[in-house]
């Protein structure tokens, strides 16, 4: 006989009793079943359609209506909700487009204050749960729920469905939630069943279930990349599967060993609370003074490579980057300036930390020069929002990331790093 699947009822918690199709305390059919149940700690929760619904709930009108968040200067979607969406509709799309869609959509002005506090609110009932929680935005977090049966009495599965239901209950928004071994898979299984889901993805299962899936599904992969791996005749999950990891970073560099590893559902990161101190820098102390600031420059660039290499290694991205200096009377001055998209790419480091050094090296001399990497957020290799320059400077970058990846990292390098030895 057939050991019985760990399992419960999502709407009072009860276990679920096997064979049944409802539960016998309540009669839901919300009966939560999965072999790994009991022992999955990682969560990822994204609230559903979040600007949306916290409308909804404050105009019981607009409750039945497509409703989509946007307009204003940009006009464009912020976000909709779920009956807009079965139109169409999605986010970043011109608002003119959306109309035409769904042209009996209800448009309402984002309030972002208002947004925040309600974030603030789902974020407080995530504190009560676990320290260890991670925002990716206002609406969605991770949450490493190991070690909290103790602490509440029961497994991490019904300790992430109480969250769920309190947040529908005291706050009056919906969300979902994914619960995996991992952060990349607990993002997956989150998606399955908008909204109010609660979807499982095992280690067991994680292979078999990626391998029929589109590339695109792999955390930083993106519309580039996805037409790199398309013209190799690579489209699903399961072809990255059958190569090794040297031959695929061989062929894609740097984010060949990401392929590798989230292909077969493996990912290592740790879920890491939004107190901790988040960015990635790298400085160097000169043996003698040096006021040429041509030759700072090519320092500079030798420092932005390397945070951009310990960026991409990480898979994050930052939108502010500071540049400092140390004098030889040895103060020190800080500048700072912000990317209009986050990124990790050394050369939009440079050409952001750049002005600011031009603007502080004027003839005097310093013995110390720096640059750091903050206002991180979990990151795309492959940007998606370039122009044409840029993407032919993206590509020659990630083409000299391959080399290094196959050569070792001084085995190319441009014209600047060479004037910025020392």
């Amino acid at each position: 006989m057939a050991t019985p699947l760990p399992g419960f009822c999502r709407d009072c918690f009860a276990p679920a009793l096997p064979a049944q199709s409802r539960c016998e305390n309540c009669s839901s059919p919300r009966l939560l079943r999965h072999p790994e149940l009991d022992v999955l700690t990682i969560a990822h929760v994204d609230c559903d359609a979040f600007y949306a619904s916290v409308e909804k709930r404050d105009d019981p009108n607009l409750r039945d209506h497509p409703v989509i968040i946007g307009g204003g200067t940009r006009g464009v979607v912020s976000t909709c909700c779920y009956i807009a969406r079965i139109k169409g509709v999605r986010s970043a799309m011109p608002m003119y487009k959306a109309k035409q869609l769904c042209p009996e959509a209800i448009v309402v002005k984002p309030n972002m204050a208002k947004y925040v506090s309600v974030s603030k609110s789902v974020r407080a009932k995530m504190d009560a749960v676990t320290p260890l929680v991670q925002p990716l935005s206002l609406d969605e977090a991770f949450l490493d729920l190991s070690g909290t049966q103790r602490l509440h009495g029961q497994s991490a599965a019904v300790t992430l469905a109480k969250l769920l239901t309190e947040i529908e209950r005291d706050i009056g928004i919906t969300a979902s939630a994914g619960l995996a071994p991992n952060k990349y898979l607990a993002k997956v299984a989150s998606d399955l069943g908008k909204p109010r889901g609660f979807s499982v993805i095992g280690t067991a299962e994680a292979k078999t279930f990626l391998a029929e899936k589109s590339v695109g599904l792999i955390w930083g992969v993106g519309k580039a990349m996805q037409d790199k791996l398309a013209k190799d005749g690579i489209t699903r999950i399961g072809q990255l599967q059958s190569m090794d990891q040297s031959q695929l970073m061989k062929r894609y560099g740097s984010i060949g060993s990401r392929l590798f590893h989230l292909s077969r559902g493996h990912d290592v990161r740790e879920v890491s609370s939004d107190d901790e101190a988040k960015s990635i820098g790298a400085e160097t102390t000169f043996d003698q003074d040096i006021g040429d600031v041509s030759v700072l420059e090519g320092i500079l660039w030798n420092l932005s490579q390397e945070v951009s290499w310990r960026a991409k290694k990480d898979q994050m991205a930052g939108r502010t980057i500071t540049l400092k200096l140390r004098a030889a009377d040895f103060k020190s001055r800080t500048r700072a300036t912000s990317l209009d998209t986050p990124s990790n790419l050394a050369h939009r480091l440079f050409q952001a930390a750049r002005p600011l050094l031009y603007r502080e090296a004027t003839g005097e001399k310093f013995r110390l020069i720096g640059i750091g990497l903050s206002k991180l957020v979990e990151s795309e290799i492959a940007e998606q929002t370039l122009d044409h320059t840029e993407r032919n400077l993206t590509k020659v970058e990630l083409a000299i990331d391959q080399l290094r990846a196959k050569f070792g990292r001084d085995a190319l390098d441009k014209g600047l790093s060479r004037k910025g030895k020392t």
